[in-house]
């Protein structure tokens, strides 16, 4: 099991940025890609950005790519979602997942935190 605590949700205005966290406790998070996703009121949760083990392979859904950056560090079993530039259209629920690769990852992620709020205002 791998137990994973989102955190650094807030509200912004537009334009501006926030840090995501994500912890992780329970199995060894290196062994595990990471991602972000997030949810709109309304909408289906939709995949926001991945990493591979080692940190060096990124993905971005086109909708953030520019403006977002995904990190991780192992020693502090701690994934990062930095979020720049933001727009309302950003405002979501967002989750940050674990899976045994990047394929599982954008389809059936293993592991989900619980969200985190983050509010754009315009």
């Amino acid at each position: 099991q791998v137990q994973l605590v989102e955190s650094g949700g807030g509200l912004v205005q537009a334009g501006g940025s926030l840090r995501l966290s994500c912890a992780a406790s329970g199995r060894t998070f290196s062994r595990y890609v990471m991602g972000w996703f997030r949810q709109a009121p309304g909408k289906e949760r939709q995949f926001v950005s991945g990493i591979n083990l080692s940190g060096r392979i990124t993905n971005y859904a086109d909708s953030v790519k520019g403006r977002f950056a995904i990190s991780r560090d192992n020693a502090k079993n701690t994934l990062y979602l930095q979020m720049s530039s933001l727009k309302p259209e950003d405002t979501a629920i967002y989750y940050c997942a674990a899976a045994e690769d990047l394929v599982v990852l954008r389809t059936n992620p293993n592991y989900w935190g619980q969200g985190t709020q983050v509010t754009v205002s315009s």
